[in-house]
């Protein structure tokens, strides 16, 4: 994992005192050096490397955690966000279950599937699905990406607008998927397992370019993609969902049972009988 490797490389800025504590407490849980504030970082690292900010960011509740990337030039942050921006607004006007993520899930009238989400990143379609009445366990391996989505749940715990959503439907947990699925505990068995691989090249728009710019800095390409879809396919769960851009090919060469459409992206199915 590339984000293991880089981990050293990787700074806590704070840029406010009253955030110091919160900034140390960062440090403490991740063992990454924490750095007075972002302009500091950026002149103690000039070749572009990354940067945690503790920031405030009076949209939402509590300090946020943002990814960026030291320089001149740099792309701007990158966070887990589920109280305002785009996941507000995907939240009440994204079109409800008639939208094609929730229609490939399985959701009907009266049905909400359990899912696993088996590569969370920033939990945006993780959300989506929880909004809309699923129970979702995300599950994130990268440290880096894991503490900022933490970070993102938390907020959204304490907002009155989504802290249904987050606190009864919505689980993270920190582990390899492949091996997750091998340990899969029947008990918490899913009806859905859903992925959304990063590969290179994928671009949809300029959010999407800066947020793929700083993750492929920290944890590069989803290169057991392959390895991982045949592992969620050998699991007891009956039904996969491969998130995919349009016209990206198969994973592993393998053919899904259908698929869903839309104008940049497709939905691989695969039905075990």
């Amino acid at each position: 994992m590339n984000d293991i490797k880089r981990m050293a490389d990787i700074k806590i800025a704070v840029e406010t005192d009253d955030l110091v504590p919160a900034a140390l407490e960062l440090a403490k849980q991740t063992g990454l050096e924490l750095c007075k504030d972002s302009k500091s970082c950026s002149m103690d690292n000039a070749d572009g490397d990354i940067i945690i900010s503790v920031t405030e960011y009076p949209e939402s509740p509590g300090y946020r955690l943002e990814l960026r990337q030291a320089g001149k030039g740099a792309p701007g942050p990158v966070a887990a966000e589920f109280v305002a921006g785009t996941a507000r607004h995907r939240r009440l006007y994204g079109g409800g279950r008639n939208q094609p993520l929730a229609r490939a899930i399985g959701m009907k009238s009266g049905v909400n599937p359990r899912v696993l989400d088996a590569t969370a990143g920033l939990g945006k379609d993780a959300f989506v699905l929880a909004s809309l009445g699923c129970r979702v366990d995300l599950i994130e391996r990268s440290p880096i990406i894991h503490v900022l989505l933490e970070n993102g749940l938390q907020r959204a715990a304490t907002d009155p607008a989504t802290k249904k959503i987050v606190s009864e439907r919505m689980q993270l947990i920190f582990a390899d998927t492949i091996q997750y699925l091998k340990d899969l505990n029947i008990q918490r068995l899913p009806d859905v397992i859903y992925m959304d691989p990063m590969y290179p090249g994928r671009t949809k728009s300029a959010l999407v370019k800066k947020e793929m710019r700083l993750f492929k800095s920290v944890i590069g390409s989803d290169i057991d993609a392959d390895e991982l879809l045949h592992a969620a396919l050998n699991s007891p769960v009956k039904r996969v969902v491969v998130k995919r851009p349009r016209q990206a090919p198969n994973i592993g060469g393998l053919e899904p049972f259908t698929m869903i459409q839309t104008k940049n992206t497709r939905y691989d199915i695969y039905i075990r009988h």
